[in-house]
Formats: C-alpha cells, structure tokens, sequence
C-alpha cells in the first residue's frame, strides 16, 4: 500500500481541498472499524487515510509535503549534515527533529501527539497515534411550513448516504434559528464519539398570516354594513376557526384580540395573542340605491375624520 497521502486518498497531487475531504469521508464511511468488525485490513487502511488526511487538510503541512520537507507522518525529512548530530541519539530519537512542530498548539491534533510521545521516549503505535476521534459535525438546511414552525411538526431529512434523519420541528421556532442533533453528525474514530447535527430552520411565509413574536397578525375584510351595525364573524387562525364580534362603528385599522390564539412554545411563558386588523370592503360594484342612500346621508350627518392631518406640513 502506497505511503504518498494523495494516493491513499485517491486524489491528484493538485486536488482542490473541497475534493480532499469529500474522498476521505467517503473512504472512512467504507472503511470505518465499527462498520467492519473484525476486518484487520480495513482497519489499517482507516487508519493510513485518516492519517492521510489529517496531513493533507493542513494547508501549511500539506505545502511542506509537496516541498519534500516532511515524509507522509509529518515527520521531518533529514538533512545529510545533520546524521552526525543524530546518529547517535539512541533509538528512540534516530533523525527526530522537532523543527515544524511548533505550529501545531493544540494537544489533541495527531502530529502534537506524536512529537508529545516522542519526547517522553514512548512508543506510539498505530491505535494511539489515532486515538479516539470526534466525528465531524455536519449542516443541513430545511424548508417547513408556517404552519409546522408555529405548531411544531415532525419531519425527515435524507442525508447523503440514503439514510433517514428524523427531526422534532418544535414549536414556535423562528426562521433562521438551529436545531442541534448531538451525535447525529459524522461517525467518530476508534470508538471516538460522533459529531452532532446542525439543521437551520427556513419557514415559509404564509398566505394569510404574519408573526410578530408570539402573536398572529391578520388581516379580516368586513362588509360596509358589519362594520356600521356589527356582527359576528367566522376568522381563521393557527389553530383553527373561532367566532369573533365586530363592534358597531367598527373603523378600517381597527385591532381586536383573540387572547390565547397565536403561538405557545416551550420556552414561552404563556401563548401569543391573534390581532385582527378589520378593513372595510366595499362592493365591487356600488348600485344606485346605496348611492342614492349615502348622497342623502352624507346631506344630513357630514363629519371630519382628517382633522389630525391639518398642519402636518
């Protein structure tokens, strides 16, 4: 089995990052020990690529490997003048240099690790190179309904490998906002625990109804006569129909309440309301008898509703 990282991973030597991490997760989703009981050789090539990897998706150790400064573990390539200086460091430190190490601050990465090893003269052999690893965390966008973002639902989501994720949409959720599934991201490494699920929330506008907080706005047309003698009406909202009375005199804009009617999340400490915005609608047509009906109204009872604009300019 060949040593040269591109070809464990079996991509070019110019291979773009993206192509990188998209073949070495397709080889460790193959390969992966808990998917292969038992099979010695797939776990060693687990470990050759994920070991691949983690050098190639280091864009400075990566630019030193194609530079023939490091060898394929990360280790430091010796120089010919520098045999004497090492030739007789003993067994455990033979052309060990820690030149190229000292970019790599974080004690859990593979490379630190080993250097960490071989400092303290112990031995690391393949399973502690590659000791337990996180899974990678992975993203996914999801479309719901108002009405399931409002309420909660309950949906699924078919990630890359054909395979069912099934989410709790829970309610009350805004657009934008993240659920985290922990565990349900990419499978660990020996045993490593799996890295979690991040689904971003986009909810679809409604026909009818707009969110503003935990309240509904809609907007009711009523009748020019419910309006001036009021009445009873039939208004949708998230949660079905109700019964709501329109006041005599009603005015276009005016808001009436339905308490209790817009959105109850968990993290709420008591349901929204639904505001019902009332507009006026005329007849599409006007026939002579209201005509007629409103000139002599209008004779007998003119009034002023603009009085609040006068001066504003």
């Amino acid at each position: 089995m060949s040593e040269n990282p591109y070809d464990l991973l079996g991509v070019k030597a110019n291979a773009p990052d993206k192509e990188i991490k998209a073949a070495y997760r397709k080889l460790a989703k193959e390969l992966h020990p808990d998917l292969n009981p038992g099979d010695a050789k797939a776990e060693e090539r687990f470990k050759a690529i994920s070991s691949a990897y983690s050098l190639l998706s280091d864009k400075e150790q990566r630019a030193r490997f194609d530079r023939g400064e490091i060898d394929a573990s990360g280790k430091e390539k010796p120089q010919q003048q520098y045999y004497r200086s090492y030739a007789d460091a003993g067994p455990e430190t033979h052309y060990y240099s820690s030149e190229g190490f000292s970019d790599f601050g974080d004690e859990s990465d593979l490379f630190s690790e080993l250097f960490r090893r071989a400092q303290a003269g112990g031995k690391a052999d393949g399973r502690s190179a590659h000791g337990p690893r996180r899974g990678e965390d992975v993203r996914y966008q999801l479309k719901v309904d108002f009405l399931d973002a409002v309420l909660g639902a309950k949906k699924r989501i078919m990630m890359p490998d054909r395979s069912a994720l099934d989410i709790t949409v829970p309610a009350g959720i805004r657009d934008g906002q993240t659920i985290r599934l922990k565990g349900k991201g990419s499978p660990g490494f020996n045993k490593g625990p799996n890295g979690d699920a991040y689904v971003k929330i986009e909810v679809a506008p409604h026909r009818i109804f707009k969110r503003e907080g935990h309240d509904i706005l809609l907007d009711v047309p009523i009748t020019l006569d419910e309006a001036v003698l009021g009445a009873k009406i039939e208004v949708p909202t998230i949660h079905g129909k109700v019964s709501l009375s329109v006041p005599a005199g009603a005015s276009s804009g005016q808001v009436l309440r339905l308490k209790g009617k817009g959105i109850s999340g968990a993290k709420a400490a008591a349901a929204g309301d639904q505001l019902v915005r009332l507009k006026i609608t005329l007849p599409k047509e006007i026939d002579p008898e209201l005509q007629a009906f409103m000139q002599d109204w209008q004779g007998k009872n003119s009034y002023s509703v603009r009085q609040d604009l006068e001066g504003a300019i």
